[in-house]
């Protein structure tokens, strides 16, 4: 019975973080891209990349527990309650990968360079983030609170 509960609760948070990802990823890549388009500075850059990523992860969780009918305060509370701790310790691996990778906030958007050290970056944050979410869906935290809303 233990084995199974550790294995559920580890595919559990695996989904989880890769729900986490998936916001994140998408907010990183428009963020940057968008930033790198306009010659923005690695601080403005950065910036843009963190608030798309929160928006889009948040959004992620958001969206369908509205379509469940859920109302948008009770929505919202549940998403920020579920995903703020993943989304933060995404962003900060995230970002402090990209920016200890040599070039990578210089690099174009037609550079190896760029594209290679975001990979890099947001499937190191990924496995940052996992035991995180891991621990929060053991309290009944994170996305535990919202796991059984998405008929999971």
């Amino acid at each position: 019975m233990h084995a199974d509960h550790t294995a559920s609760l580890n595919r559990i948070a695996f989904l989880a973080t890769a729900h986490c990802l998936t916001g994140c990823a998408i907010g990183e890549v428009l963020g940057l891209v968008i930033a790198t388009a306009l010659g923005w500075g690695n601080a403005a850059s950065i910036a843009l990349a963190i608030v798309l990523a929160f928006f889009f992860g948040y959004s992620l969780t958001l969206v369908p527990l509205l379509r469940s009918g859920i109302t948008l305060r009770r929505s919202a509370g549940l998403a920020f309650a579920s995903d703020t701790l993943s989304i933060t310790t995404m962003e900060v691996v995230d970002n402090a990968v990209i920016l200890l990778v040599p070039g990578a906030m210089a690099a174009g958007l037609s550079d190896g360079l760029f594209w290679a050290s975001l990979v890099a970056s947001l499937a190191i944050a990924f496995v940052a983030t996992f035991p995180v979410n891991r621990w929060l869906i053991a309290r009944g935290k994170g996305h535990a609170v919202v796991h059984e809303l998405h008929g999971h």
